[in-house]
């Protein structure tokens, strides 16, 4: 397999849904969950022959180097490095500048080819930690509208906790057309369902942004995410992130799963200079229990009305 995981050129016009899986190399779950719905959309129309596809899909690999060697990031955390400079720069000191650049261009041409007027990019992770799956929107309102479809807790405000992610990069002034970005976690790293739930958040999206009927799409995938979503927060707002480097020998407290209640003053992690305490009540998000990361946990609030 090589940068392109495949694609599916509908029969109708429409835009372009735009698959990212392994932005991070050691979460292989969106790469098989892309695999899948492509092999769903080839064989639909033998079992369904009323079935049309409106616009066209492309599955791409994000960081192909460390997903090649099960790394979340070989120099840099992708995640955090999408900007225009790395995309003009000629910078090959740093793997993940190259991946940005690679990504970027197999979609520059994707958008050609097909002539797409729009784009919607779901970009699809997994968590080191387990429970709870959740969707992340821009500050777009299309991209929240698209994200309170999913059946997942929305989380907000991570854009202004982090910098140069996917849902900062991609938007209509560097693509070239109106795109909108979602960001789904379908849960931990290497759970077999984490790839159900993928499927099940990709099928979701085409639903709601026009490319498949509502009458083609089975409850079973609705039903899927509502189940794992049954016990969590609908929305909820970032009031902390802990942000780490290497040097800060930074690790989580142990049995920390996402949205975990804490509460205020709670011993939550360790790090070179001790012990780390909450420093809010909340929920948690994102514990880091591997190896890289830059980020040690958030900290969310549900938000109400």
């Amino acid at each position: 397999m090589g940068r392109i995981i495949g694609r599916h050129i509908g029969e109708e016009d429409g835009p372009l849904l735009v698959l990212i899986g392994a932005m991070h190399g050691n979460e292989p779950a969106g790469v098989r969950a892309i695999e899948l719905l492509l092999k769903m959309l080839e064989v639909e129309p033998i079992k369904n022959p009323d079935f049309s596809l409106k616009g066209n899909v492309i599955g791409v690999i994000g960081n192909y180097r460390g997903l090649q060697s099960n790394q979340r990031f070989i120099h840099r955390d992708m995640n955090r490095c999408w900007s225009s400079d790395v995309i003009e720069s000629d910078d090959s000191s740093i793997a993940e500048y190259q991946e940005i650049r690679e990504v970027f261009r197999t979609l520059q041409d994707e958008i050609a080819e097909t002539q797409s007027q729009s784009a919607i990019v779901l970009d699809l992770h997994t968590t080191s930690s387990k429970q709870g799956i959740f969707v992340i929107p821009s500050e777009d309102q299309s991209s929240l509208e698209i994200a309170k479809q999913l059946h997942a807790p929305v989380v907000l405000g991570i854009t202004s906790g982090m910098h140069s992610t996917s849902l900062h990069f991609f938007n209509t002034a560097n693509m070239g057309i109106p795109t909108i970005p979602v960001v789904f976690e379908s849960g931990q790293h290497i759970e077999p369902l984490s790839v159900n739930r993928a499927i099940a958040a990709i099928i979701n999206c085409m639903r709601t942004i026009g490319m498949v009927r509502e009458e083609d799409v089975e409850n079973i995938h609705d039903k899927l995410l509502i189940e794992y979503s049954k016990d969590l927060p609908r929305v909820v707002d970032l009031v902390y992130g802990h942000p780490i480097t290497p040097d800060n020998h930074f690790s989580m407290q142990p049995g920390y799963a996402n949205f975990d209640p804490v509460n205020e003053g709670e011993w939550i992690a360790n790090d070179i200079k001790g012990k780390i305490f909450s420093p809010y009540t909340g929920r948690v998000l994102m514990p880091l229990y591997q190896a890289k990361g830059e980020d040690g946990f958030f900290i969310v609030q549900e938000k109400l009305g």
